[in-house]
């Protein structure tokens, strides 16, 4: 069972409803039981999501961003006003992932963003896809292979989605992983490249009670990168399958 104050969902789930009318999705998101988010774009929805949050009694203990892609300064400063602690560069494309030098040059300019970051007091993490360890060079996945030329400093999101549709062992790569993992992105569906198929958490395939068994004290984000329904049906049934709520 996860606690309630462990728990955040990505707002990318509802991106859709955003853009219909943000006010109302945060307040379906507090109404639900979430208490915090995971906000993308951050310095376009800065303004909006520095008003709606407390309204609504909502927090974001960490955001996506492009850090290395975008202008860092900018990226750090909404984070700050919206009191975010850590900023997840969510995406290095996956030509980027096939020699261990690109990797390194990955690890480099994030330990380089993560210097920027801890001068404003935030951490730097980044968050994998399934091609970070679909990549595996002399027997080691990329996303290791990055972990190996990582400052201290910089943490891990870890979708776990992800990382079983590249074809790795989720709890033995938490566990080989250890305390650099601070977040999970905790999904469900059918194990496949379809995001269309992917379900709330506790629906589909994947071993979600132990993946977040191996990693017990990360933050649980729960995330879907699409579905084929309503999205708040999904987004409500994480939370209930996450916080034991389905099986009281």
């Amino acid at each position: 069972m996860v606690a309630v104050d462990n728990l955040s969902l990505q707002l990318y789930t509802v991106r859709h409803k955003l853009e219909e009318d943000f006010d109302a999705t945060l307040a379906r998101i507090a109404e639900i039981g979430y208490t915090k988010v995971e906000p993308f774009g951050l310095v376009n929805l800065a303004p909006q999501l520095a008003e709606a949050l407390p309204k609504y009694g909502l927090s974001a203990p960490s955001t996506h961003a492009g850090l290395l892609r975008e202008d860092s300064g900018p990226i750090f400063e909404a984070a700050q006003q919206l009191g975010i602690g850590t900023v997840i560069d969510p995406f290095v494309e996956p030509a980027r992932w096939q020699s261990a030098d690109d990797i390194k040059a990955t690890a480099e300019a994030l330990n380089k963003a993560a210097a920027e970051g801890a001068e404003h007091g935030i951490a730097v993490g980044y968050h994998n896809h399934h091609f970070e360890l679909e990549s595996v060079i002399d027997g080691v996945h990329g996303l290791e292979i990055l972990v190996a030329h990582l400052s201290d400093e910089v943490i891990l999101e870890v979708d776990t989605y992800w990382a079983a549709v590249g074809g790795a062992d989720v709890p033995a790569l938490l566990g080989r992983l250890g305390d650099r993992v601070k977040a999970l992105h905790v999904k469900d569906g059918d194990g496949t490249l379809d995001n269309k198929a992917q379900v709330a958490v506790g629906d589909g395939t994947i071993a979600v009670q132990d993946i977040l068994a191996a990693a017990p004290t990360a933050l649980r984000v729960v995330e879907l990168d699409d579905f084929s329904g309503e999205i708040f049906d999904a987004v409500e049934g994480s939370f209930r399958y996450l916080t034991g709520q389905d099986f009281a």
